[in-house]
């Protein structure tokens, strides 16, 4: 074996707890989309839950096949109503209004099939103040949420609902943009956190920022890693990468929820894993030696229509789009400055070490690049390779 791969097969047991470890989830958590319209006492909407997630609550899949039938689903309305009737309280005033579950339908999202469940409450007296209490799923994924769009007088609310926040009360006299523009970038933030391809290409794209690539040898036909000499000089190269990759996704979620370019959802989600693959081995065969914050920016503007697949999910408000779009798109740039803030002085204390070069560089973009392979793999041919 080459003496320079010789320390691979160490690597192993740490590539197998990195693999076995990371959800696959990359987009999409366990979400459900509650739409609500308030006319006087009377509020109708519907409430959409993903198939998966009523399947692991209430066990769908009669036969086992892996595959949720449309019989199946109808056969189990009685069950699905009452989930969501035991789990959604509203309060006008303080006053229960009474749900009644209408026949559900099956409709598709970007992440699959989900159950449409319409809605009609009707309250003591047209409410002033709406408590709406949210507790679906809380006792088995403290990840799951809610995203409502509340309807009311001509202005539309949305909010984040799920077990951090499962009780809120909404005045429905008036709009707080305020308290819309934090929602939405509350979600930003929790979405780049839990947006693992996401973060796993940004930490691609990171890990080499404390190093650079020398040409040594005859001719200069090796490249040998050099710890940079001062801090100042991987804050730079990290604030060009971090930039690039800013102004690309903020150039595509912007054309993207605004209607004006659209791209299938499997071709960008294959690509954003696709992105991750490259961008992981360049740190071991650096092919894009030196223009990092090119690749930031051109696999960027691909990430900028994952990120709009989600907010568009939310129900944006037509009068507040502008709003929401900045709220969603400053929270995405906090979650990311807090990795960089976690991660960028770790690995400047470490960068001199040969376990930063071997297991955290090299090992962590194989176990990154290994991972996102079978991303790509699974978005690219719908396919359910990873058993997480």
């Amino acid at each position: 074996m080459n003496r320079r791969l010789a320390w691979l097969p160490a690597l192993w047991p740490v590539l197998w707890l990195l693999l076995a470890g990371a959800p696959a989830q990359a987009h999409k958590p366990s979400d459900s989309y509650l739409t609500l319209a308030a006319d006087g006492a009377v509020l109708t909407g519907r409430w959409d839950i993903a198939l998966r997630d009523l399947d692991l609550a209430l066990g769908l899949d009669a036969d086992g096949d892996g595959r949720i039938t449309w019989g199946e689903v109808r056969s189990r309305h009685a069950d699905i109503a009452g989930l969501a009737q035991a789990h959604l309280a509203l309060r006008a005033d303080g006053q229960a209004c009474s749900l009644v579950v209408g026949p559900q339908q099956v409709d598709e999202h970007t992440d699959g099939a989900y159950s449409v469940l319409p809605l009609t409450a009707t309250c003591p007296r047209a409410p002033v103040v709406l408590d709406v209490g949210y507790s679906l799923f809380a006792d088995l994924d403290p990840q799951h949420r809610g995203l409502l769009n509340l309807a009311a007088n001509g202005a539309t609310r949305a909010a984040i609902l799920g077990p951090q926040a499962p009780q809120q009360a909404f005045t429905l006299a008036q709009v707080n943009r305020w308290r819309q523009f934090i929602d939405y970038a509350a979600d930003g933030v929790w979405h780049i956190w839990i947006g693992f391809d996401h973060i796993l290409f940004l930490l691609s794209l990171l890990l080499p920022a404390v190093g650079t690539w020398a040409a040594r040898g005859v001719g200069h036909q090796r490249a040998v890693w050099q710890p940079v000499p001062r801090l100042g000089v991987a804050v730079w190269e990290v604030l060009r990468i971090v930039t690039a990759f800013t102004l690309a996704h903020s150039i595509t979620l912007s054309l993207a929820t605004l209607g004006w370019v659209t791209l299938p959802s499997r071709l960008v989600e294959a690509t954003i894993a696709a992105s991750v693959v490259l961008a992981a081995l360049n740190n071991v065969w650096p092919f894009f030696q030196g223009r990092r914050w090119a690749v930031a920016f051109g696999f960027g503007l691909v990430h900028g229509f994952g990120f709009a697949s989600v907010l568009a999910d939310l129900g944006l408000p037509r009068e507040a789009l502008a709003l929401a779009l900045v709220g969603f798109n400053l929270g995405v740039e906090a979650g990311q400055l807090a990795i960089v803030a976690v991660f960028l002085p770790l690995a400047y204390l470490l960068r001199r070490s040969l376990f930063y070069r071997r297991v955290v560089l090299w090992g962590g973009s194989l176990a990154i690049a290994a991972l996102a392979a079978a991303w790509f793999v699974e978005r690219a041919f719908d396919l359910q390779l990873l058993p997480f």
